[in-house]
């Protein structure tokens, strides 16, 4: 009997491991096309294109710029220093001084990820991001609302917006109303990670080993975000990939991670939610998640327009959550009710159906028929 407890243990280990359900192709197809639909739902709110949200795009257009430049310089006089010495010391300076330019290009883009942190920094700076969250929430609401319009009343789901505005906010990771506290938490974010992915850059150069620590950082990454099997695979692949590539793929998965945490910080600023609670909560929706991040991190890509369409990818997530997280209680609720809600937030529950929907009926309400099937399967 015990060796049957255990080998019954061993084979639910296992099949844990490679366990794909949080992180399907239909989760993160889904969540892609939420990238688009979440951005036209939110160009459509006529309050964006107010003269405060103007002053605020032509600010991001600036910030881009700014961006832009502030990356672009150092690498470009480095560049011309690098050909004045080649010429004068009569090297080969073209090949050299290009590949050293490339190299520190990667390194500034996608290794230390520097314009995705001066971006996301101006959430510190700037209560705009958040405003424009709330702004886009209680705009969904009213489409939601306009849509269902012929609908009985008592069917409809219930609002995200109206009790959402009424939490106290606090910062969704130090859960402290301070924003120096905030700010200092968010630049060590930055540095310790930044400080690893130079560490792990620099170990690939080590002469027969080096190709093999992108793969196992890969591998490390992906086993505890999504299970052995996906990282296996990644690690059999990326032995064969070039540095460059590997390098761009590992720092996008990254990246786009840290650009939903940080676009989803306007709803942990009012939901509170402990570490555990929070893990979980991203690993139930990892593969919608990391779609919908991705996409958003490759148009922020776009020169100059980065800062702006990050505006876009916050005023979007106010759609993406009501998608995927039940509306909020009253904050008049009692402690046990509120409790509740955290706890029934661990696992996405409707998971399944609301990628089962085609794009023309993401509204449509799935409330009572997954908790319809959770009341049967509890009986």
């Amino acid at each position: 009997m015990a060796d049957h407890s255990t080998v019954k243990r061993n084979e639910d280990k296992l099949k844990d491991a490679f366990d794909l359900s949080n992180f399907d192709m239909n989760a993160i197809i889904r969540g892609a096309q939420l990238t688009l639909v979440g951005a036209h739902r939110a160009l459509q709110n006529p309050a964006i294109f107010t003269n405060a949200h103007y002053k605020q795009a032509a600010i991001a257009v600036g910030a881009g710029i700014a961006i832009r430049l502030a990356i672009a310089v150092p690498i470009i006089g480095i560049k011309v220093l690098l050909s004045v010495s080649s010429y004068v010391l009569r090297l080969d300076g073209a090949t050299w001084a290009d590949n050293v330019v490339s190299a520190l290009d990667l390194i500034a883009n996608h290794v230390l990820q520097i314009p995705l942190f001066l971006m996301t920094l101006m959430r510190y700076v700037t209560p705009t991001l958040d405003d424009m969250f709330m702004d886009s929430l209680r705009w969904v609401d009213t489409t939601y609302v306009s849509k269902h319009k012929d609908e009985n009343p008592d069917s409809l789901r219930d609002m995200y917006y109206p009790n959402l505005r009424q939490y106290k906010q606090k910062d969704g990771s130090t859960h402290s109303g301070g924003s120096a506290e905030a700010i200092t938490m968010f630049v060590w974010r930055f540095v310790r990670k930044a400080s690893i992915s130079l560490a792990v850059f620099a170990l690939s150069y080590v002469p027969y080993v080096g190709k093999l620590v992108l793969p196992a950082a890969s591998f490390y990454t992906f086993n505890k975000a999504v299970g052995l099997g996906p990282a296996a695979v990644i690690f059999g692949t990326g032995i064969f990939l070039p540095r460059r590539y590997l390098v761009i793929f590992l720092q996008t998965y990254f990246a786009s991670r840290s650009l939903m945490r940080e676009l989803l910080e306007p709803y942990f600023a009012r939901v509170h939610m402990s570490k555990e609670q929070k893990r979980n909560w991203f690993r139930s929706r990892e593969g919608l998640l990391f779609g919908f991040g991705v996409g958003f991190y490759t148009l922020l890509q776009v020169p100059l327009l980065g800062v702006l369409i990050y505006g876009i990818a916050e005023a979007s997530t106010a759609y993406l959550i009501t998608k995927i997280t039940d509306p909020p209680p009253s904050p008049n609720a009692t402690t046990q009710q509120q409790a509740e809600f955290l706890s029934n937030q661990q696992v996405w529950r409707n998971k399944h159906e609301f990628l089962d929907l085609s794009l023309a009926n993401l509204d449509t309400k799935l409330g009572d028929r997954w908790n319809d099937e959770t009341e049967q399967k509890d009986l």
